[in-house]
């Protein structure tokens, strides 16, 4: 019998609803009906453009928003169906870092504050002894001092607010971490050591990640699997360095060609064709298939839905078979 995911999420989908000044209301789905798998001490990694609908899929598997339809259960709990008092109890077991370093700390809050805050959602809140020995410890843990807790946000750089913020995740000790574009607005070398600590915390604490990001390089560095996104549905899954290595649809290839090199320097890819806005795709068929090289008519009647293609290998298009071919042939396997 195999063992349940941490989280499971089945079917996610969501939409926003606008109101134009006559009256009239647009309906926009940001999340389409998105299934994904996270087992205990594993990183997945979420790619893709931006308005894909990555930080959609954060606020939701974070409980930070409701879903339109669908469901996130997390250690076989739907939260969702959780009472407002026991979702607050469950959220000791997943936390959030957010993109902003420099926003998602309150600049009028001292460190062990901030660090500290998660703590009051435990069913037994520690003393103040207790907290400030959980606050150096946690500090530690992320490469900083004990004696940091006294001092406030904007006495540390970018890259060490990044660290209180990730210290501040793993207070409560939580299975799951919802990392949501958390390295982007670092320098590389900064991001390098925090990518490291992510690293560190998973083979010693044994947590969990949903890593979320538009690049490519990050998640191959640190992702066990990968899920690329393209507006709103997941068209890709599968171990993250085989799915860059051997994409089996033509938008994961469009992201992995779009990759800065020095080999392409100045030629022009698919990618540089935006894709159209959320809501203006035609029912019925494939989202990419104006940006795709591959598209046929079929593309235009049939949406392509997510199958398996190869052991462990996920993807929605018609000709993800012809793609596979290709790659083995041009690598002369």
């Amino acid at each position: 019998m195999s063992k349940s995911p941490l989280l499971d999420i089945r079917a996610l989908s969501r939409d926003y609803v606008s109101h134009s000044l006559v009256g009239a209301s647009h309906s926009t789905r940001a999340l389409d009906e998105v299934s994904l798998a996270v087992d205990g001490g594993e990183i997945v990694g979420i790619v893709g453009e931006s308005g894909c609908g990555k930080s959609t899929l954060a606020r939701l598997v974070a409980a930070l928003d409701r879903p339109t339809s669908g469901h996130v259960l997390f250690d076989g709990d739907d939260l969702f169906s959780l009472r407002p008092k026991d979702l607050t109890r469950k959220r000791e077991n997943f936390q959030m870092v957010f993109q902003d370093p420099f926003g998602s700390l309150d600049p009028r809050q001292k460190v062990e504050r901030i660090v500290a805050e998660p703590l009051h959602v435990l069913a037994r809140r520690p003393s103040r002894a207790e907290i400030r020995e959980k606050v150096a410890e946690m500090l530690e843990s992320v490469g900083l001092q004990a004696a940091h807790a006294g001092r406030y946000p904007h006495e540390f750089s970018g890259g060490q607010r990044q660290r209180i913020a990730i210290a501040r995740a793993l207070i409560t000790e939580p299975k799951l971490v919802i990392a949501d574009e958390a390295v982007s607005a670092l320098d590389l070398s900064v991001q390098a050591q925090v990518l490291n600590l992510l690293m560190d915390l998973r083979e010693k604490r044994g947590v969990s990640f949903l890593f979320i990001t538009h690049n490519l390089a990050v998640v191959d560095c640190i992702a066990d699997r990968v899920g690329v996104m393209y507006r709103g549905r997941l068209v890709e899954t599968g171990p993250a360095h085989n799915v860059f290595e051997r994409p089996f649809h033509p938008y994961t290839r469009v992201l992995a060609e779009a990759e800065p090199s020095i080999e392409r320097f100045g030629r022009p890819t698919a990618s540089e064709r935006s894709p159209p806005p959320l809501g203006s795709a035609e029912a019925g068929g494939c989202t990419f298939r104006n940006r795709c090289p591959l598209a046929m008519p079929r593309c235009a009647a049939e949406r392509p839905e997510l199958r398996t293609i190869a052991p462990g290998r996920q993807a929605a298009c018609h000709r993800a078979e012809d793609m596979g071919a290709e790659d083995i042939a041009g690598n002369g396997n």
